[in-house]
């Protein structure tokens, strides 16, 4: 019996019209993202970058050769508004990260580009992340890993359908 458990067990006693099944769901991935949250922040911090800073430099060097976007192909990557974008981009210019220069496709537009700093930066961090999720996830056993992926996985398409 968890922590979530014994909430579930109280509601049941005070409220046995209620369906609290849900709410252990609920209440486990709080928990869970919560845990996970601070242990992924943990690699971020060491090498100087924030969640958000990690995010850039990720979908920069994901995107393949030359690794440059433009900022509203960033903004719909990441899924922030503008100005949250605008200040990340100042933050990762001003660490030597990133560059923004005039697009070459479009005079009128900005293409956001690693540098060699940023590329070894996030290559670096990035090994670190995959190992670090690699240690979070090994105490779910692989059979209930492949389950849990596709209930998540049609799960977030019915939310995101809505």
């Amino acid at each position: 019996m968890d922590h979530v458990d014994r909430i579930l067990a109280q509601w049941n006693n005070e409220r046995p019209d209620l369906d609290v099944g849900p709410m252990g769901t609920f209440g486990r991935l709080k928990r869970l993202t919560d845990h996970l949250a601070t242990e992924l922040v943990r690699v971020y911090e060491a090498h100087g970058l924030t969640a958000a800073g990690f995010d850039v430099l990720a979908t920069l060097r994901r995107s393949g050769a030359p690794y440059t976007l433009s900022p509203s192909a960033l903004i719909e990557s990441t899924m922030v508004t503008s100005g949250t974008m605008t200040n990340r981009l100042c933050r990762l210019e001003a660490a030597a990260l990133i560059t923004r220069q005039t697009d070459p496709k479009d005079g009128r537009g900005q293409a956001v580009a690693l540098t060699p700093l940023g590329f070894e930066l996030i290559d670096r961090v990035v090994t670190e992340h995959v190992a670090n999720q690699h240690r979070l996830i090994a105490g779910l056993p692989p059979e209930l890993r492949a389950h849990l992926d596709d209930g998540l996985r049609a799960w977030l398409a019915a939310v995101e359908a809505e």
